[in-house]
């Protein structure tokens, strides 16, 4: 059975070209680069703007929760609850307290003029022991 391959008269050439596949690939590349460029901008120009606190009601710790409180005054002094103490002695409480069954939660109390750096070592020093739960204790805005 032969098969005839010749172009019927009346039938024209096609004219149009598919550019289906083409588009659906334009638009996996535009969706593709408008998800990546405002991470990569992200990455060059980080804004750091220092927290501050907010208008919104905290959510309430559960009630078996404990806290430990530790502060450090303007002078750069440690407080264990209420009472003065010193780093190699903070380093010591912090790693009883981790010891226990359920480990409080640590609340800093840090004074606005103190270097960064002691709130940074205070916290080293907090997740050296692993304990995770921590929070900062903030000045009500006005």
């Amino acid at each position: 059975m032969a098969r005839s391959f010749r172009r019927r008269q009346n039938q024209q050439p096609i004219a149009e070209l598919n550019i289906t596949n083409l588009m659906d690939v334009a638009f996996v590349l535009l969706i593709i680069f408008m998800i990546a460029s405002p991470l990569i901008q992200q990455e060059q120009t980080i804004p750091v703007n220092l927290p501050s606190e907010s208008e919104r009601p905290q959510p309430t710790p559960p009630p078996e929760q404990r806290f430990q409180t530790i502060s450090i005054d303007a002078s750069g002094q440690y407080f264990w609850g209420a009472q003065a103490v010193s780093p190699a002695e903070l380093s010591q409480l912090l790693e009883a307290e981790a010891r226990q069954a359920e480990p409080a939660a640590i609340r800093i109390r840090a004074s606005a003029q103190i270097e960064y750096q002691r709130v940074v070592s205070l916290m080293d020093e907090i997740m050296k022991h692993k304990l995770s739960k921590i929070s900062f204790d903030t000045q009500a805005g006005n």
